[in-house]
Parts: structure tokens; sequence; C-alpha cells
């Protein structure tokens, strides 16, 4: 059996699905939560916005809140699906905080840094 080297895979060993066109996520900007050797934050993570994490990030100093035309940033709001960095997730996530995830939408570069069975947890 060949497998095709092309496909990213997701935390659960599956093709990667596509976490929101609706605001538009993801470091490249196509919905997919992938990531390329200049993404310094390794945006992976396909997170469920809560009110809770939308304002513990905000008080991290990164407001995903507000508008930021400028960028084509529509600004975020509880419910909508965004490809966070691993590293605030698991931030948030030892500050009780951390939103929920698609597990079938999540990188599997999460894995660096992150356990699946603590994913889980989170999982929708």
């Amino acid at each position: 059996m060949t497998t095709n080297k092309n496909i990213t895979l997701n935390v659960l060993d599956t093709p990667l699905e596509n976490c929101s066109c609706n605001p538009l996520t993801g470091y490249l900007r196509d919905g997919f939560c992938n990531t390329t050797p200049d993404d310094f934050g390794t945006h992976v993570v396909c997170a469920i916005m809560t009110k809770e994490f939308l304002k513990y990030t905000q008080l991290q100093g990164n407001d995903l809140s507000t508008a930021k035309p400028h960028w084509n940033f529509p600004g975020l709001k509880p419910g909508d699906k965004w490809c966070l960095c691993v590293s605030r997730w698991k931030q948030a996530e030892k500050a009780n905080v951390a939103p929920k995830i698609s597990l079938k939408s999540t990188n599997k570069i999460a894995l660096k840094y992150v356990s699946l069975e603590l994913l889980k947890k989170y999982a929708i």
C-alpha cells in the first residue's frame, strides 16, 4: 500500500479536515490548521472559541476579539473555530480556560507539544 506523502494528517492519523472558512482561519488562511517553518506560533490546534478563552488570551496580550481590517481579521466571537498556537492552548489549559477542540481538524504536529490523551479531554 502506498500513501500520499503530501497529505497532512490530524492527531487521529487521518487526513486533516477543514477547521473554518467563516471566519477564514489557519496560518496560511486556507481554512486548515497547517503550519510552515516561518509559523513561529505553530497554529495547529483547531479550537472553538469561548468567552472565557477570548478574555484570557486578550489579557495575555493577544486580542482575538477585536476586528483588525488592515489584516483582514474579522475578530472572533464565542463559537467561532480558529487555528490556535499550540503553546497558547497549553497555557490556557493550565489556567483552566482551554477551549474545546476538533481533533479531526487539529494538525498532527500538535502531538510534539501535547499528548493525545490531553487533547481528547477537550474534544468536541
